[in-house]
């Protein structure tokens, strides 16, 4: 297994990321998207980026705008330039000769949210899996928060109503939530699971809190994850190298 550092460049700012690769390449990738207050190197996507490619998916991890080593204000960042940098982020990793062209989405907390909303706007026809770990499905409460806390750009979209709620229609969506999350009430897996379309799945993780703090949890969750990645992810590689978001390589 390798590394590789990248950078993409979204408006004036750089997105910084780190792609983990298997043994064996080309290889289908798994794009990890961080929650607010976190980074690509939060414990999670350090683990993650060591099992995925241990299981022969290559795993890509990346700040976005305005968090970690990434270029941006944190006050500026949106649901919709995360939707930006996580699309950018794709498009430059469909170009990349290690990777074959399928791709997978997983995201926690917000960065689940945001990786739904993705899901929601790839080409059609596109095969990409989501799983998300104890993301909200709906932002509303956000607009009574303390801006300094969660961005004064995010919390004006969601006042305006903009992306204030989870996409339906998602498929081949796993749900994973934690028994007892303090932060998004649990009730919130159950409605992203009604809105998606099959497959889909709602995997709750008795006594997990938000940030799967025990180690146990944390393993159980990517477990899951990796079993619903590489049953959902397409079997071949997509014909002419398009990636989802319809940029041919």
């Amino acid at each position: 297994m390798s590394e590789q550092r990248f950078t993409v460049a979204v408006g004036a700012a750089d997105v910084a990321g780190v792609l983990h690769l298997p043994d064996e390449l080309p290889s289908a990738c798994v794009i990890a998207c961080h929650g607010m207050g976190a980074s690509k190197d939060s414990d999670k996507y350090l683990l993650l980026g060591r099992e995925l490619p241990a299981a022969g998916l290559a795993l890509a991890r990346f700040d976005f705008r305005g968090s970690g080593e990434s270029g941006g204000l944190p006050r500026d960042a949106t649901i919709e330039s995360r939707i930006t940098d996580l699309e950018e982020v794709l498009a430059h990793l469909s170009t990349q000769p290690e990777l074959d062209g399928r791709f997978g989405l997983l995201g926690s907390s917000l960065g689940g949210y945001v990786a739904l909303w993705a899901a929601s706007r790839v080409t059609a026809g596109a095969s990409v899996p989501v799983v998300t770990w104890n993301a909200p499905a709906a932002l509303r409460e956000l607009a009574h928060a303390d801006p300094g806390e969660s961005g004064a750009a995010l919390v004006a979209e969601v006042r305006r109503g903009a992306r204030a709620d989870a996409p339906a229609g998602v498929a081949r969506l796993l749900v994973i939530q934690a028994e007892r999350d303090e932060v998004v009430p649990p009730a919130h897996g159950r409605v992203l699971f009604d809105r998606a379309r099959d497959p889909r799945r709602l995997h709750v993780i008795a006594g997990a809190d938000h940030r799967l703090t025990e180690p146990m949890h944390r393993r159980e969750a990517v477990e899951e994850s990796r079993r619903w990645l590489l049953a959902h992810l397409p079997q071949t590689a997509p014909a002419g190298r398009t990636s989802p978001t319809g940029r041919i390589r």
